[in-house]
């Protein structure tokens, strides 16, 4: 699953999802995904800033399946 797709995924389920890249953030913390409500529940927020895509989808999939959602299912 690649990150447009998870996005889809959430959007289907009523989350807003934002995934940023900010050149002027230093190199360890350049990348940033904010996922809310939906599937999370209204007061359901999570967010990550980490070095890159890949580790923003994979911290964003953990958080799901902490809390039993999954798009594998």
């Amino acid at each position: 699953m690649d990150v447009v797709e998870l996005m889809d995924w959430l959007a289907e389920r009523g989350c807003s999802v934002v995934f940023k890249a900010d050149g002027e953030r230093g190199q360890g913390h350049r990348w940033m995904v904010i996922v809310s409500g939906g599937a999370l529940g209204t007061e359901g927020f999570f967010r990550a800033d980490l070095a890159s895509a890949e580790a923003c989808l994979e911290a964003t999939l953990e958080h799901l399946a902490d809390r039993q959602i999954s798009p594998f299912t």
